[in-house]
């Protein structure tokens, strides 16, 4: 056993709040678990990713995954996760007091990962990362330091930008400063 089992079983096994009772999977995030250089955190799981228990695999996932692979950011350099593992009803957006319950976790993915960016994807994870008063159309775009040790971007999360066609060029503008701001760490 290694400590990521540990956290994998006690996330599966968590009831910390009402989300579970309706969970057919816990979704601790997609990727591989290693030390790598950006984490990308969205809301909460969908309906595609509650059913198969793996982050972004829906239509907003395949959305992240082409602009991804178009940026030529490897698999190898990311890890995928959200903010809340079990999914919300409906998809609602989850309530603060699931976040509260479910920032642990995330805690313990940050350390296992220990990213040099994290991209917020959408308005939940920028609160829950950045500040519960943050308007993500007012700082997306914007590097945020966090204590000179991670690099924050927030962005539009994919599935807003599926519903509205007019985030497109701010979305592939924020994640190309991603890929700019890799290519500078890896090359450097």
């Amino acid at each position: 056993m290694n400590k990521w089992d540990d956290f994998v079983r006690a996330c599966s096994s968590c009831n910390k709040c009402g989300l579970y009772q309706n969970r057919r999977n816990v979704v601790i995030g997609r990727g591989l678990v290693k030390q790598v250089p950006i984490l990308f955190v969205g809301e909460g799981p969908g309906e595609q990713e509650d059913i198969k228990g793996e982050a972004f695999v829906g239509r907003a996932g395949k959305l992240l995954d082409l602009l991804l692979d178009a940026m030529e950011i490897k698999p190898e350099d990311y890890y995928i996760t959200n903010v809340v593992k079990c999914r919300p009803p409906n998809n609602r957006i989850p309530t603060k007091d699931e976040v509260d319950a479910c920032i642990p976790w995330l805690r313990y993915q940050f350390s296992a990962i220990k990213p040099s960016i994290v991209v917020c994807l959408g308005s939940t994870a920028a609160k829950a990362l950045i500040d519960n008063d943050v308007k993500i159309t007012e700082i997306r775009g914007n590097w945020i330091d966090k204590q000179g040790k991670i690099l924050i971007m927030p962005t539009y999360h994919p599935a807003a930008v599926l519903r509205d066609n007019g985030k497109r060029a701010d979305f592939y503008l924020d994640v190309k400063k991603v890929r700019d701001r890799l290519f500078q760490m890896t090359s450097g």
